[in-house]
């Protein structure tokens, strides 16, 4: 009778085991679902933006992220609304002229929040003014470049008609479109101002003069997607944070892995002029804010271009939710 008691308690004990492997096998299946997430193409400042991922933040919070590398934000914005990604990162001007037309997307959080770019040209201009009736590599139309260099002629008094715009890519176009001497200006990253002068090339007019209310790049998502994975989606903004913050205090890991991302040479000294240049300038925000003030600047600016034709309610546009519980979440 004992043998049969034991046996019988084993077997339920063996029926409990495997209710809590088949539910924890659930639990890991769903849990493994990858949060696809859009990123511009690794560049000198890759080892900030690709340390969330790389640095395993998001696999210590059980999220299996996967960055897609996109040659511009437009694509990341396209596939977002395609649902062919979970997340993009880029510049808010996309999102808000999409939101503007009934596109579903949310700004969910802000990290790059100083301009990098800037407007450069070829030695022989010397002011905004020269460049009338030149061309200026930008990226392709409704692209932050396009909207910095819009913004700056527009401070110089200058009328967007009286400039060619030439769409061309990434920020590695546009430079050596530059340098061969096929624009005579070009809207870039800072990331080549140590590089520059042997190429007979100088930064005009800084971003952060430029354009000093603009923020270079948010976060975003869909509705339908915060609604179907918002666990996934608070796990990806808190490792965001994570990733960030660790990156911006451990200078050597950073530029090490933005050599890596790029295939650099070690004597490449565009990696630490990048992230010495964004501590410089607090460039880099790990607590992701959702800077409403330099949102609603891109916003005017994109109406006195041209490009929305009138101002939306941009807090319809924001979810800040998602945020506030990432943090808590990171900060455990």
């Amino acid at each position: 009778m004992n043998n049969r008691r034991s046996m019988s308690g084993a077997v339920r004990a063996g029926w409990a085991v495997a209710l809590l492997l088949a539910s924890a096998g659930v639990a890991l299946a769903q849990s493994s679902k990858p949060w696809r997430h859009g990123i511009i193409e690794a560049k000198s400042d890759a080892g900030i933006f690709y340390m969330p991922s790389k640095g395993g933040f998001a696999d210590k919070l059980g999220l299996n992220l996967e960055t897609v590398q996109l040659k511009t934000d437009a694509i990341g914005l396209k596939a977002l609304l395609a649902g062919e990604l979970e997340s993009f990162e880029g510049g808010a001007q996309g999102a808000i002229v999409a939101a503007a037309r009934g596109g579903d997307v949310k700004i969910i959080g802000c990290h790059w929040v100083v301009v990098p770019h800037g407007v450069f040209v070829r030695n022989a201009i010397s002011s905004l003014q020269d460049l009338k009736g030149k061309a200026i590599a930008v990226s392709s139309p409704g692209t932050f470049p396009e909207l910095v260099a819009k913004a700056a002629l527009a401070k110089a008094g200058i009328p967007a008609g009286e400039v060619k715009f030439a769409a061309m890519g990434a920020d590695i176009d546009r430079y050596k479109a530059l340098v061969a001497g096929v624009v005579d200006a070009a809207v870039i990253s800072n990331e080549y101002l140590p590089i520059v002068a042997q190429q007979g090339i100088k930064e005009l007019v800084p971003g952060r003069e430029a354009v000093p209310n603009f923020v270079r790049v948010c976060l975003f998502a869909s509705s339908k997607v915060i609604a179907d994975r918002r666990d996934d989606a608070i796990k990806f903004l808190a490792a965001e944070s994570r990733g960030l913050r660790y990156a911006l205090t451990h200078r050597d890991e950073t530029i090490k892995l933005a050599i890596e991302m790029t295939n650099a040479k070690g004597d490449d000294p565009r990696p630490a002029f990048v992230f010495d240049e964004a501590v410089r300038v607090s460039a880099v925000a790990p607590d992701l804010p959702i800077p409403l003030e330099k949102l609603n600047a891109m916003q005017e600016q994109l109406v006195s271009i041209g490009n929305l034709p009138k101002s939306i309610d941009l807090a319809k546009i924001i979810d800040g939710s998602l945020r506030v519980k990432a943090l808590e979440l990171a900060a455990q």
